[in-house]
C-alpha cells in the first residue's frame, strides 16, 4: 500500500516517512526481538498520507495564511488561529485513498489478532528530537480505539493536532518551519495497562544528568496520568554499572500517592475511549511494580540504550515508554526515542553553589526541578481556561499541566504543582525552559497566595522550597576542569542520597563518612526499636509509623529497605570509588528524638560521654536494632552488589567492645577480609590512639573523627557556647592525631579523617599531609578549596610528581 507500512517494514532510515517515533518502534521490532524485548505490533499512516490530504483539499495556502503575522506569547491569538487551523484539517475530506487504506490495513491487522482489536493512535513527527528539542507530546494519542470508523476519526484528529496551540508555539519557538514539518500515525496494538500499569523510563537521571542508573516511573492504569502529571507516581532507580545474573541492584524505591488512574471507557470513540477514576486505598498501599518487574524493565531499558548508541555511533540515553498487560503479566515496550527532558543542564565541569542573604517562611516543599533560586509574582490558576491570565515573569502555581498549557508556560519564572513526578510534564517543562520548578508539593495552591510575592529554592539535594516574599542569593560557580589531581586521596562526608548523583561529578577519590544516622532520621524517621516492637506500641504511636511503612510487608522490611536504599545510592553514586559506611552513632537524646523513642532511651546528664557508638551495638537492649543495619548492609554488598562499600565503627572505648562488635557482625556474614570487605575505626578516643597497635590488629586502618577527639582530648563540650575558643587545633589534639597517623603507616593500614576540622581549616590540612595521612574526607562545599589547598602542600613538600 502507498500509505501503509508495517511496524516491520519500517526502521529508523525511514524517519522522513514514518517519523522518529514510527521508526524506533520499527527498528527495535526488527532488531531487538531476539533479546525477549516484547513490542506491540502495528502499522504506521505515513506523513505522505498527511501531506496528501492538505495537498488534495488545498489548505497549506490556508495554514499559511491563518499563521502569517502571529505572535507565540499571545496565548489569545495562539488559541483562535489553532482552532481556525484545526478546524480546517477536521472539515475537509479525507482522501478516499487513504481512507481505504486504512480500513485495509485494520481489517488485516484484526484478522491477526481478533476482531475489533483496540489500538493506540498517536502522532510520529518528521523532525528528530534531538537534545533540548523534544516533539513528545506536542500531537494528541488516542488510546482504546476500535472498529475502521473510529479508527479514521481517530487519525483524523491527530493529523489535526499538529496545530495544536503547544506545537504551534513549540515549533516558532525554536525556528522550526510548520510546512516543513510533517506528521505521521503509529497505529498500534493496545496493551491491556488499564488493568496493569505503565510509565516512563529514562536511561539517566534526568535531573542531574547522572549516566549510571535507569529511572524508572510507574502508576497503576494507563500511561497518561503519569506523563500529564496527574498522579504522583512511584519511582525506582536501578545501578546499571553492577548488573549480573547474581545481582538486583534496586537502589531506590519511592512508594507515589498513585490517587487515580487512567483506564478504558464504554465505547472506543475517539475522545471518550477512556476515564479517569479513583484508585483504591490497596492500590494506593502497594508498588505499581514488582520488583522483578523493574529489573526486567531496566535490563531493557539498557538493552535499547546499547542498540541505539552503537546504531548512531555515539552516546544515546533514552526516553522510554513501558506498559504492563494486566491480564497476561506481560512488560511491553511502546515507544523509545533519544532523551531530551532536560537540557540544559548544568556543564559537566562546573558546580555552582548558593548562598541566600536571608532566610523567610516556608510554604511548602515538592521536588526540585532545574537549580536556582527565583522569586516573582505567584499566579494561582486551576482552571486551564484561565491561562492567559499568567503574565510575563510570574510563577506558575496549578494543580498540574499538560501540554495544552505550554504556550502560558513560556512566560513563565518558575513552576508550582500540586501533583506530578520528576518527568511529568511540567518537570520536562520546566528543565526544557531552564526555570525552577517544585513539582508534587500536595496542596500549593492552598497555601500561596495568588498576587503574592514568593521564592522558589531549587539549589541541592532531591527537594524544592517555596517561601514568602523576595529572597536574594549570592551564586558561585567552581570550575571542576581546571582542579589538581593531589596524591592524597580526596574524599566526601556525603550522608544525603539525593545529593550523591550530582556531588559524583567531584573529581575525588571516594566518600569516606556516610552517617547512617543521618538516612534514619531523613527517611525512616523512627526508633528503631519502636519499628521491632511495633505491635506492643500504644495505637497513637502506631499511627504515625503505619503511613511510613506503606508498600512493606512489615515494619521490620522497611526500615531494613529504606536503610539499605539509602546507602546504595551513595554506593552506585560513586561506584567504583569506595564509600566507607559509619555504623549508627546516634546519642541517646537524638535518638529520643525519632518517632517512638523517648519510651526507649534513657535521660542522660551527658549524652556524648553516653550511651554510643560501638557500647550500644551488643547490649541487650540494642543488639536486634544493631543486626537491622547490618542485614541492611549486607544487602547492598550481596543483593545489590556494591561492594566498594566499607564499614566504620564509631565509638569504640576497649578493644574489647571493639571485638565483641565485631563477632556479632561476623554472625552476620560481615567478616573483614571476605568478599573483600574492609572494616576501619573511628579514631576519636585518645585510647584509640594510645592502644592503636592493640586495635590495629582487627581493623583495616583508622578514621580519626576530630570532633570528639578534641572534646576528649580536652575535655570540653563542643557544643557550649562557652568553650567556644577550643578546637582540633590545639597542639594536645595534633599530637594525638600525629600518632595515630604515624601507627597506621608504620603497619600500612589505611589512615584518614572525617571530621570537620580540614573542612574548617586550611592550616590543619596542610599540617595533615605533612605528617602523611592518606586521606581526608571534606564537606561537599570545602571540597575545591581544600584540593587546591592539599596540592599546594604536596608541592611545597616535592610529593607530587
Amino acid at each position: 500500500m502507498k500509505y501503509i507500512k508495517a511496524f516491520s517494514q519500517i526502521g529508523i532510515r525511514d524517519i522522513a516517512l514514518v517519523g522518529g517515533k514510527n521508526a524506533a518502534l520499527g527498528e527495535m521490532l526488527s532488531g531487538l526481538s531476539r533479546t525477549g524485548l516484547k513490542i506491540p505490533d502495528g502499522f504506521a499512516i505515513t506523513a505522505d498520507a498527511y501531506r496528501y490530504h492538505l495537498e488534495v483539499n488545498g489548505l497549506v495556502p490556508q495554514i499559511t495564511d491563518a499563521l502569517s503575522g502571529i505572535d507565540e506569547r499571545n496565548t489569545p491569538m495562539v488559541a483562535m488561529v489553532g482552532s481556525k487551523i484545526r478546524n480546517f484539517i477536521m472539515h475537509a475530506n479525507l482522501p478516499k485513498e487513504i481512507i481505504a487504506e486504512i480500513s485495509v490495513a485494520y481489517r488485516e491487522f484484526c484478522a491477526q489478532h481478533g476482531a475489533n482489536t483496540p489500538v493506540a493512535v498517536r502522532g510520529s513527527t518528521t523532525a528528530v528530537d534531538v537534545p533540548g528539542v523534544s516533539f513528545s507530546g506536542q500531537q494528541e494519542s488516542y488510546m482504546n480505539i476500535y472498529g475502521v470508523e473510529n479508527l479514521i476519526n481517530a487519525s483524523k484528529r491527530t493529523f489535526a493536532s499538529m496545530y495544536t496551540d503547544r506545537a504551534i508555539v513549540y515549533r516558532m519557538a525554536r525556528g522550526i518551519s510548520h510546512t516543513d514539518a510533517a506528521l505521521s500515525i503509529g497505529v498500534q496494538k493496545m496493551v491491556r495497562s488499564d488493568q496493569g500499569a505503565s510509565g516512563t523510563l529514562y536511561t539517566l537521571e534526568t535531573e542531574s544528568g547522572f549516566r549510571d542508573v535507569v529511572y524508572i516511573c510507574a502508576s497503576h492504569g494507563l500511561g497518561e496520568s503519569i506523563t500529564q502529571g496527574k498522579v504522583d507516581p512511584d519511582e525506582y532507580y536501578v545501578s546499571k554499572v553492577v548488573v549480573t545474573p547474581n545481582t538486583r541492584p534496586i537502589i531506590s524505591k519511592y512508594l507515589g500517592g498513585k490517587h487515580t488512574k487512567t483506564i478504558f471507557a464504554a465505547d472506543g470513540a475517539a475522545g471518550i475511549s477512556t476515564r479517569t477514576i479513583a484508585t483504591t486505598g490497596e492500590e494506593r498501599d502497594r508498588f505499581a511494580l514488582l520488583d522483578d518487574d523493574i529489573f526486567k524493565l531496566a535490563r531493557c531499558g539498557m538493552v535499547i540504550e546499547k542498540y541505539f548508541t552503537n546504531k548512531f555511533q555515539r552516546d544515546m540515553a533514552m526516553d522510554i515508554e513501558w506498559a504492563k498487560d494486566g491480564l497476561s503479566g506481560e512488560l511491553f515496550i511502546v515507544q523509545a526515542r533519544p532523551e531530551a527532558t532536560g537540557a540544559p543542564r548544568a556543564e559537566a565541569n562546573e558546580l555552582p553553589h548558593y548562598q541566600l542573604a536571608a532566610e523567610a517562611s516556608m510554604l511548602c516543599t515538592g521536588r526540585r526541578v532545574g537549580q536556582g533560586v527565583v522569586s516573582g509574582t505567584a499566579r494561582v490558576i486551576t482552571d486551564p481556561s484561565r491561562m492567559h491570565e499568567l503574565k510575563q515573569g510570574e510563577i506558575l502555581v496549578t494543580d498540574s499541566t499538560d501540554a495544552d498549557w505550554e504556550p502560558a508556560l513560556q512566560m513563565a519564572a518558575g513552576v508550582i504543582t500540586n501533583h506530578g513526578g520528576r518527568n511529568c510534564h511540567a518537570a520536562i517543562f520546566a528543565r526544557k525552559m531552564a526555570i525552577p520548578g517544585v513539582i508534587g508539593a500536595g496542596d500549593a495552591t492552598q497555601h500561596i497566595k495568588s498576587g503574592g510575592v514568593i521564592t522558589l529554592l531549587c539549589t541541592a539535594g532531591g527537594t524544592g522550597s517555596v517561601h514568602t516574599g523576595k529572597l536574594t542569593a549570592t551564586t558561585t560557580t567552581d570550575d571542576l576542569s581546571a582542579l589538581p589531581q593531589p596524591d592524597t586521596h580526596i574524599m566526601l562526608n556525603l550522608s544525603h542520597p539525593d545529593q550523591a548523583f550530582e556531588l559524583s561529578r567531584l573529581p575525588v577519590d571516594g566518600v569516606g563518612l556516610v552517617r547512617l544516622e543521618h538516612i534514619i532520621s531523613d527517611t525512616i524517621r523512627v526508633h528503631p526499636r519502636a519499628i521491632l516492637e511495633y505491635d506492643t506500641l500504644e495505637p497513637a504511636l502506631q499511627d504515625l509509623i503505619k503511613p511510613l511503612t506503606r508498600g512493606y510487608s512489615n515494619p521490620q522490611e522497611f526500615f531494613i529497605q529504606r536503610l539499605a536504599e539509602g546507602i546504595a545510592t551513595i554506593a552506585a553514586a560513586f561506584f567504583p570509588r569506595p564509600v566507607i559506611v559509619r555504623l549508627s552513632d546516634f546519642k541517646s537524646s537524638e535518638y529520643a528524638c525519632l518517632i517512638g523513642g523517648s519510651q526507649f532511651e534513657p535521660e542522660e546528664k551527658n549524652p556524648v560521654l553516653g550511651w554510643r557508638g560501638a557500647g550500644r551495638y551488643h547490649t541487650e537492649d540494642f543488639l536486634r536494632c544493631f543486626i537491622m543495619e547490618c542485614t541492611a548492609l549486607r544487602l547492598v554488598r550481596e543483593t545489590m552488589g556494591l561492594n566498594n562499600v566499607a564499614i566504620l565503627m564509631p565509638f569504640a572505648r576497649t578493644v574489647q567492645e571493639a571485638c565483641k562488635v565485631l563477632d556479632i557482625m561476623a554472625t552476620q556474614s560481615l567478616v573483614r577480609g571476605e568478599k573483600g570487605l574492609q572494616i576501619f575505626l573511628m579514631c576519636e578516643t585518645p585510647a584509640n590512639v594510645m592502644l592503636a597497635d592493640q586495635f590495629l590488629e582487627h581493623f583495616d586502618g583508622f578514621s580519626i573523627g576530630s570532633n570528639d577527639l578534641t572534646q576528649l582530648t580536652l575535655g570540653v563540650d563542643q557544643d557550649s557556647d562557652l568553650l567556644a575558643d577550643f578546637d582540633a587545633r590545639d597542639l594536645s589534639v595534633m599530637k594525638l592525631m600525629e600518632l595515630a597517623i604515624h601507627a597506621c603507616n608504620k603497619r600500612n593500614k589505611y589512615i584518614g579523617i572525617c571530621g570537620d576540622a580540614p573542612s574548617k581549616y586550611a592550616e590543619i590540612t596542610r599540617w595533615l599531609v605533612q605528617q602523611g595521612i592518606k586521606s581526608i574526607s571534606l564537606n561537599p562545599d570545602a571540597a575545591v578549596s581544600m584540593i587546591k589547598t592539599i596540592a599546594q602542600t604536596e608541592q611545597t613538600l616535592g610529593k607530587r610528581s
